[in-house]
């Protein structure tokens, strides 16, 4: 009997393909995954997430990104912090609904797995691989400038500058930045509760030299440094808005600890809006007071610290000594959390077979040992000899294309399973999501050209990854219905 043969050629390999790029990993699946034994440890309440969330956002942004800001748009740099929280809280809220849904490590990369499939998926990690690995090393590398202001102000020496900055910028290799990530990998490696306690602490300190700085430097506000308010026009604050979303990136933090959360679907949604409320209305008041005090035309003079605002303020070292050690555990707070962060995206990628098992492997007490030293390393490199500048850029845009595929993937479960329990419900929704996607390609359609070809270039490395290896041995291999044979 002659056997029926099935269409092949281009249009029946076209067919397999679209089946492996679209494979979904049902929300059963990734809920379920996270649910007994599953490695890790289930240690983390409310509180813990909210400061993981704080910890992670409430840095380098507002600690030195701001004055590379104030330059681009004038006083209307607190416009451009308003531009920026915005486009991040309507991530926040889509964000804190898919994290009540699906408390899983992956974040945004999970949640694109669940609706858009595992291209999508693929693409979100590499961009959140760009986002965490490169916000932590770009946070590294403001760290060792907080670091060299406070010797020369209680010491009157500074570092040499061959040790500052790496080749791109004159110097050798950037030591304080490599050191910092290095630090904070021993701290991982010692256990999470350990870890979420050491960050608890340093959250409180960042809070309080931040509130210190604006009771201090408002009482120096003048009326006549906020004119003239827009002296680049609407161009430069969004331009300045594009730049500043590098500050709100952290707050997604919250969900990738989720397989480490007690509660995920109470406490998730909250922790992830409660760390936006505080760090939005922190960001705002400190541009507000550091604009007031000083003239934004300083800080293209390059007096751009807020440690040295304090000091044109008071007159004495006293203050701006102060504000620079809180700076220092600060931002150390945040390299922690943020490479916590990229070490639980690995681990769900691999896991799901994406990138090597040696990701999601963890050692008796639920750490991802091997997965938390090669990811530290390679960022301390990157740290080492990459400026801050390119690196919070490329970081901003890989966050903003996120960030805009988790409002996406709250419109199709809203479509497509509009029976799963929602601990928390976007509001507004379809349009607040259709305007946090819009709000997201508007920054995104503000960076420049330089930043776009280091985007694309990314994405081209990724998916040559991904065709290469990730496709061929993703756990949802074998459920592919295969290519009919002849």
């Amino acid at each position: 009997m002659v056997q029926q043969r099935s269409p092949v050629g281009a249009d029946a390999s076209e067919s397999t393909l679209g089946r492996r790029l679209s494979r979904r990993k049902p929300v059963e699946k990734l809920v379920a995954e996270t649910e007994g034994d599953h490695g890790l440890r289930r240690t983390m309440g409310f509180w813990q997430l909210s400061m993981i969330g704080i910890g992670a956002t409430l840095g380098t942004g507002i600690f030195v990104v701001l004055g590379e800001a104030v330059p681009i748009a004038g006083p209307a740099v607190i416009l451009a912090f308003v531009l920026a929280g915005v486009t991040a809280l309507f991530s926040a809220l889509a964000y804190a609904e898919m994290a009540g849904m699906i408390p899983a490590s992956g974040s945004a990369y999970s949640y694109s797995y669940a609706t858009m499939g595992e291209f999508t998926a693929w693409v979100c990690g590499w961009c959140l691989m760009l986002t965490y690995g490169v916000s932590v090393a770009a946070v590294g590398v403001g760290w060792g400038q907080y670091i060299n202001e406070l010797l020369h102000l209680t010491t009157g020496l500074s570092l040499p500058g061959a040790l500052l900055a790496g080749p791109l910028e004159g110097g050798l290799v950037n030591v304080p930045a490599a050191v910092v990530v290095l630090l904070s990998m021993f701290a991982l490696l010692v256990g999470v509760r350990e870890s979420t306690r050491v960050n608890a602490v340093m959250v409180t300190v960042k809070v309080a030299v931040l509130v210190m700085f604006v009771a201090i430097a408002v009482t120096a506000v003048q009326r006549g440094n906020f004119a003239p308010f827009m002296p680049m026009g609407m161009a430069g604050v969004s331009a300045a808005g594009a730049t500043l979303f590098f500050s709100y990136i952290g707050f997604d933090s919250a969900s990738t600890a989720s397989e480490e959360a007690r509660d995920p679907q109470r406490d998730l949604p909250r922790a992830i809006m409660f760390s936006m409320i505080v760090v939005t209305a922190l960001y705002c008041l400190v541009a507000f007071s550091a604009v007031g005090a000083l003239n934004w035309t300083e800080f293209a003079e390059g007096r751009t610290s807020l440690a040295g605002i304090l000091t044109v303020v008071t007159g004495t070292p006293v203050w701006a000594v102060i504000f620079a050690a809180g700076a220092v555990l600060a931002l150390a707070s945040v390299v922690l959390v943020v490479l916590y962060s990229q070490t639980r995206i690995l681990f769900a990628m691999s896991r799901d077979g994406l990138i090597p098992a040696a990701f999601s492997r963890v050692d008796a007490h639920g750490t991802p040992r091997a997965n938390t030293v090669i990811t530290s390393v390679f960022i301390a490199v990157l740290a080492a000899f990459i400026p801050l500048g390119p690196l919070a850029d490329a970081t901003a845009i890989g966050t903003l294309f996120a960030f805009a595929l988790v409002n996406v993937a709250v419109l199709v479960l809203r479509r497509t399973r509009p029976d799963l329990r929602r601990a928390f419900r976007m509001p507004g929704a379809p349009i607040t999501p259709v305007l946090g996607v819009l709000a997201c390609a508007y920054l995104m359609a503000s960076m420049p050209v330089s930043v776009w070809a280091a985007f694309g270039a990314w994405l081209a490395v990724g998916l040559a990854i991904y065709f290469g290896y990730g496709m061929r041995r993703s756990a949802l291999e074998a459920e592919t219905v295969p290519e009919v044979r002849a």
